[in-house]
């Protein structure tokens, strides 16, 4: 009988990177709803949709995401809408008697001075960074809704936290998206119109980890077939339900502009403008425990940023933005 899988999300960056490698594998049955046809911020539309499918798996990759200039100008949507999608998608998948669920979050749920690299149990011992503080706390809520449910009602309800992510289909929005996207798009506009100099935001001292969006899909699908016995073994709670997925390896912004520069062609200057916010100035994650349970990426940080300029050119006429 095939495994039937719901994947929230499923036209977002990691959804599509998730839904890409499910239908490779035989005996699956993918299960989709678009923005149109399910709002999932409605509590009693979400509960009826699982209701009727009742999927043996749900990947939560559905978030309302950005970087940090749509952080700070819209904190009230990135909590509100985060906090409604997450929690409709976990409820009522336990209403519908969903078993396995994994919740998808983000790095920033760390505090802003963790030490580095950044382990699971860094989790709420410290503040966090201002600027996506609202976004933060609406995942963390994600993964202590999957811990309490594990708890409560005998679950298997797991969370994976990976670092920066890259790749295609990602926002490209110039303002909106995130470090890697709204590079790759200045420097593309700028190399076209036979610009002179491209300016980055901040210092370009601070240090960040990414990881090929690919490479956090696979990282996914095994963190939610890991046998249970495996997955909770070697940490402080059997309930514990996150896990930190990443490269283990970070770079500097102003490293990272350079490497960008060169991938697009662009030949002019890289400028800094120090007036702009630099969020936390080091953010690498430890991914000791994924790597001990039998996984690593597999994508060269250049290579993948060749494949993402590639899809960004290819796909330029219909970009997510």
């Amino acid at each position: 009988m095939a495994l039937s899988i719901f994947v929230a999300g499923h036209r977002g960056m990691v959804g599509s990177a998730i839904v890409r490698q499910l239908s490779q594998k035989d005996n699956v049955k993918l299960i989709f709803a678009s923005k149109e046809d399910l709002d999932l911020r409605d509590n009693s539309s979400v509960y009826s949709f699982l209701n009727v499918h009742k999927p043996d798996h749900v990947y939560v990759a559905a978030a309302k995401v950005g970087g940090i200039y749509a952080n700070n100008k819209f904190p009230a949507d990135f909590i509100f809408d985060n906090l409604m999608i997450q929690t409709n998608l976990i409820k009522g998948s336990y209403e519908a008697g969903v078993q396995k669920l994994l919740f998808l979050g983000s790095s920033c749920i760390y505090p802003k001075m963790s030490n580095q690299p950044i382990k699971e149990e860094y989790l709420l011992s410290d503040k966090l960074e201002s600027t996506n503080e609202p976004y933060a706390i609406a995942k963390i809520a994600g993964i202590k809704m999957c811990e309490s449910f594990n708890r409560q009602y005998g679950v298997d309800y797991r969370s994976a936290m990976p670092t920066n992510l890259y790749g295609i289909n990602d926002n490209f929005h110039p303002l909106n998206s995130h470090v890697i996207p709204a590079m790759i798009y200045r420097f593309h506009k700028a190399k076209i119109e036979n610009a002179n100099e491209v300016i980055v935001w901040g210092t370009g001292n601070p240090m960040r980890e990414f990881l090929h969006v690919d490479d956090l899909a696979s990282a996914c699908i095994f963190i939610m077939n890991l046998p249970k016995n495996r997955f909770y073994s070697n940490i402080s709670s059997p309930t514990c339900s996150h896990i930190n997925v990443g490269s283990g390896k970070d770079i500097s912004i102003k490293e990272l502009a350079k490497i960008i520069s060169k991938v697009v062609g662009f030949k002019g200057n890289i400028k800094f403008d120090n007036t702009k916010p630099d969020g936390v100035q080091k953010k690498l994650l430890d991914v000791s425990r994924l790597n001990t349970l039998g996984w690593k990426p597999s994508f060269n940080f250049e290579d993948g940023l060749y494949n993402t300029y590639q899809w960004f050119l290819n796909n330029f006429d219909s970009l997510r933005n």
